[in-house]
């Protein structure tokens, strides 16, 4: 039972919170123009118009209606900016920008006059799902955004000196057996999050640092993406379909040798592993090895995040960020694959629908793990869990290896 202080606390929090997130979105659409706003650059991901529409379409629905228990305001959006309401191809005929953006300013002046009196207690994971709804669309707009600069300069051999490694980009942390918590019980878990329990493992090495464009150079010039040893058969099926050579956003000038290499599918990601002697971590492993020791606040000035730098960073830039274990990166800069299918927890509840996470338990989606250099704070733990097909290489992804104890 929270004290009046305690409630008071929590209520000016979550509101301050869904003020900075929603400053945050509109800033990614100043001076947009309107062909940029409905354009789509890949047929699996809706315009950056679309998600805008939603993220007001999702605040209306579930603290509006839901809570409150008020009529829909905009029942001509609903169909427009339902996940399940129109395929992608058809969410490019949008209204203009300054439409949607009083549809956003009308939810969301009610919705603030809602959390002014609702139940906190009652309420209060509900509110705190939504910030991080709208984050993770924030990253999704993000990443279209970059989709629409494609291509990039993509050649392989750039003139130039590339850049000393400070530190040894091939070290591994051995991890001690025993047993671990994943996964969390918090008010903001969200609900493939938890429940939290123990899990025990055998002595592994994790890479200190995820795999950088240098080290994944010397797979492609070695003729990785010729070679069937180093690919599954489902990875090899798919790379005859794709006719790839390159991860999606490479850019072959060395200055970015020391930076993670993003842009990858797993079966990108498991193929490289596997030319190191490597593979990929489980999920459990990344996460055990990620834990901060007491688990605390991200602090975004330890790691690349929430778009203040805009692009990827070297892999050692960010010593303050270090995990207990002392990995870099496991928190922002590229999300990493691991080799663990998505599902649920031991006693898992799906939370607030089952569309959410239940449905996509269906081991076809590989788990990511750590956030990006696009990912807002309310998403980044090394709890959180992020899921795609293992061919998606659109997603600002790269990874790390792994090995069982040597």
């Amino acid at each position: 039972m929270l004290s009046k202080l305690s409630i008071s606390s929590v209520r000016e929090d979550i509101i301050l919170a869904f003020i900075e997130c929603r400053k945050k979105t509109l800033t990614l659409f100043e001076g947009m123009d309107r062909q940029t706003f409905c354009n789509q650059p890949h047929p699996d991901f809706s315009p950056v118009g679309w998600h805008l529409g939603h993220i007001a379409y999702i605040e209306s629905l579930w603290l509006l209606e839901h809570i409150a228990g008020l009529p829909c305001l905009f029942p001509q959006y609903h169909q427009l900016f339902a996940a399940d309401g129109l395929p992608k191809a058809k969410r490019v005929e949008l209204p203009e920008l300054g439409e949607i953006l009083d549809y956003l300013d009308t939810v969301r002046s009610k919705a603030l006059d809602i959390l002014k009196v609702a139940d906190i207690e009652q309420h209060e994971r509900l509110w705190r799902f939504l910030i991080q709804h709208e984050s993770q669309h924030c990253e999704i707009i993000s990443m279209v955004l970059e989709l629409a600069k494609l291509p990039l300069n993509n050649s392989l051999y750039l003139d130039g000196v590339s850049p000393a490694a400070p530190h040894n980009l091939e070290e591994m942390i051995q991890i001690p057996a025993g047993e671990f918590e994943q996964g969390n019980n918090s008010i903001e878990a969200l609900d493939n999050e938890s429940l939290a329990h123990k899990v025990y493992l055998d002595t592994y090495y994790i890479d200190r640092y995820p795999v950088t464009c240098r080290q994944y150079r010397a797979f492609m010039e070695a003729g990785g993406y010729q070679n069937p040893q180093w690919w599954s058969k489902a990875g090899w099926e798919w790379l005859q379909t794709e006719q790839i050579t390159q991860p999606l956003y490479w850019d072959g000038n060395v200055t970015w040798d020391n930076h993670s290499v993003w842009g990858v599918s797993w079966y990108e990601a498991e193929a490289y592993s596997r030319f190191v002697g490597k593979r990929l971590p489980t999920e459990a492993e990344w996460e055990k090895a990620a834990r901060r020791n007491p688990e605390t606040t991200v602090i975004t000035e330890n790691c690349n995040c929430d778009r203040l730098i805009g692009k990827t960073t070297p892999v050692d830039a960010y010593p303050g960020g270090q995990s207990a274990y002392g990995l870099y990166d496991t928190l922002g800069n590229v999300w990493e694959w691991t080799a663990t299918w998505f599902d649920g927890y031991p006693g898992f509840k799906s939370f607030p629908y089952t569309g959410y996470s239940q449905v996509y338990f269906d081991q076809k989606h590989r788990v990511l793990k750590g956030g990006s250099w696009a990912t807002r704070p309310w998403v980044l733990r090394p709890s959180f869990r992020s899921w795609y097909y293992p061919s998606v290489r659109q997603v600002f992804i790269g990874f790390r290896c792994a090995v069982s104890d040597k």
